[in-house]
């Protein structure tokens, strides 16, 4: 593929998304039904606001889902010391509790629109960014031709970039240097995803490190986490968190098999809470005792599996435990943030299939703060060791620890990266007269 043909397929692209955009109202009325869109504010998926644009320089921040918005945290609040006012767009109902809750008033929250040319017109002639940062690997091909075309700087944070998808850029390669060329900056988590980055036509790639290390570790209810210990006592307990489908069943499996030597309760929290019903009802298939969160139901004695199917109570779960399997690793493929788990005083447990988070798994593996399961048999008997074991589920969670202080200045580095183009925009912002956001 040369230039002119991936030009030509980027037209097509556009072209494709105007055809498809009559069908877009009833898809997401459909998604919307599904719990998957906010029925409520459907609207802004089209480029539509719900919200007014403040006076003064804003930066457009968009974070796909829960995990990319928790790596921004930090770095929009650092932003927002400068009086530089803040869009947040996010792609997902959970994203956007987390907004809520964590941000709160601090910035304008919106669901991101379509990649539709009309839709992304809408959004980009109302707000107006004087830049665009986006975070970790996402690419819509219709708003960075938007946004170039508007001379907004396009900017991506903690890039990075899986074997699968650089092995299918490198494919189209022409295809891919037009796109990746139109960033601005790229500021990546490793070396290897600054290699990949410059391979695809991205120019200039600094390294910074994962900003997920510079997070906080997520809050929780101190009253209702007294209220739970109170009802768990002395048991055991061990958690899968950030399940994927089947994965519940692996996590239900080995607790039937080592209940009658550690008398645990296992926690599951599955990474889409509206399968909890789903869920359920497998684990009562197998004659398991489930308490849910969403119920506030009573952990008993004779509570098995213990359902975390709320949002944004991560903090919660993780602090009822010393030990957590990590999800989207066994049963299915991408890893998920192992680094919360291990801020919060857990020993890290993941299958194999952790590419998403290679580097952050490297550093734990490495220090010995986590182990990598093969299947449900070695999974079953990693938790019952390391249960049975106090002195090495210490060593593991001495060695997260160490890790997630090793990992920590990601933010600094970012922030310089960043100067050239906020540095301009904190000058205005001064500038102009004080404007409330939300």
């Amino acid at each position: 593929m040369n230039s002119r043909i991936a030009r030509f397929a980027l037209s097509g692209y556009r072209m494709a998304g105007m055809a498809a955009y009559p069908f877009a109202r009833p898809y997401l009325s459909y998604r919307a039904a599904k719990g998957k869109e906010d029925k409520q504010r459907r609207l802004e998926r089209f480029g539509y606001s719900s919200a007014e644009r403040p006076r003064g320089p804003l930066v457009w921040f968009h974070a796909a889902s829960v995990g990319e918005t928790l790596a921004l945290i930090p770095l929009i609040r650092e932003i927002r010391k400068r009086d530089i006012h803040v869009l947040l767009t996010t792609g997902t109902v959970t994203s956007a509790d987390i907004s809520r809750t964590r941000l709160g008033n601090d910035v304008i929250h919106q669901y991101v629109p379509l990649d539709i040319k009309i839709c992304i017109n809408r959004f980009l002639t109302y707000w107006a960014p004087d830049a665009a940062i986006t975070a970790e690997s996402e690419i819509w091909p219709v708003t960075m031709m938007e946004l170039e075309r508007r001379h907004i700087p396009q900017i991506r944070v903690n890039a990075r970039i899986s074997d699968r998808s650089f092995d299918r850029w490198k494919r189209y390669s022409d295809f891919a240097e037009a796109l990746f060329s139109k960033l601005a900056l790229v500021v990546v988590q490793s070396d290897v995803d600054a290699e990949r980055f410059r391979d695809l036509g991205s120019w200039p790639v600094i390294t910074s490190g994962n900003l997920k290390g510079d997070t906080d570790p997520p809050p929780c209810d101190q009253a209702q986490l007294e209220i739970y210990k109170r009802q768990i006592g002395n048991r055991k307990t061990w958690a899968a968190i950030s399940t994927f489908d089947g994965e519940e069943k692996a996590a239900a499996t080995v607790h039937a098999a080592i209940k009658s030597r550690n008398g645990q309760l296992t926690i599951i929290v599955p990474r889409h809470p509206e399968r909890a019903d789903e869920i359920e009802g497998m684990l009562k298939g197998m004659n398991l005792k489930v308490a849910r969160r969403s119920r506030n139901d009573v952990i008993t004695p004779e509570t098995d599996i213990f359902l975390g199917d709320s949002i944004g109570e991560m903090g919660l779960y993780l602090r009822l435990t010393e030990l957590a399997f990590v999800g989207r690793s066994l049963m299915a493929e991408g890893g998920q943030n192992p680094l919360e788990p291990a801020m919060l005083g857990c020993a890290v447990l993941s299958g194999a299939h952790v590419q998403n988070f290679r580097e952050a798994y490297q550093k734990l593996l490495r220090s010995g703060a986590g182990r990598i399961i093969r299947d449900v048999e070695m999974l079953a008997k990693a938790v019952h060791y390391l249960l049975a074991n106090d002195n090495e589920r210490y060593k593991m969670i001495d060695a997260g620890g160490r890790v997630i202080q090793d990992m920590r200045g990601a933010l600094s580095l970012t922030l310089k990266a960043l100067e050239p183009y906020i540095n301009p925009l904190t000058v205005s912002a001064k500038l102009q007269p004080r404007s409330a956001v939300g």
